[in-house]
């Protein structure tokens, strides 16, 4: 490679001549350690691992800002999802029984009046005696319980 000429006229004096080859020298000693540094594969190398290392950190701490402000709206969503879900169950819920009164009062109606009567005698003792009520349903089990016994 050669180098352009110099427009430098020439030195005038020995003092001149000194300035002009330290000047070259020390351009040609930042030649060399360029030259020297593209040479130095390993160091470019290291170089390199380096700063895409640094880029990817960068990119790892980016993902992660965005998959915490996507994991918040997730929850935000969630939450406003449950609660549609709890209103139209609470809503269900008062249908169905608003039906089951219904329903009730419907077969209640068509009932002949002596299972009425009964049904409402029943009613009165159990809420006039919930201990009653608990000893029939323990009787019970005690025999369903002796039944199944009896089977194996």
């Amino acid at each position: 490679m050669t180098q352009p000429p110099h427009e430098d006229k020439p030195a005038s004096s020995p003092e001149e001549l000194r300035e002009k080859v330290e000047r070259t020298r020390a351009e040609l000693g930042e030649t060399v350690e360029a030259l020297a540094a593209k040479g130095d594969v390993k160091a470019r190398a290291q170089e390199k691992a380096s700063e895409v290392r640094e880029l990817a950190a960068v990119k790892a701490l980016e993902v992660r800002e965005q998959a915490a402000v996507k994991a918040s709206e997730v929850r935000e969503q969630a939450a406003v999802k449950a609660s549609e879900v709890r209103e139209q169950a609470a809503a269900k819920a008062g249908e169905l029984k608003a039906k089951a009164a219904d329903v009730a009062h419907q077969v209640q109606d068509k009932l002949p009046e002596p299972v009425r009567d009964k049904a409402a005698q029943g009613s009165r003792m159990t809420r006039d005696n919930p201990k009653l009520l608990l000893a029939a349903v323990g009787a019970v089990a005690l025999v369903v319980w002796l039944a199944c016994r009896r089977k194996e």
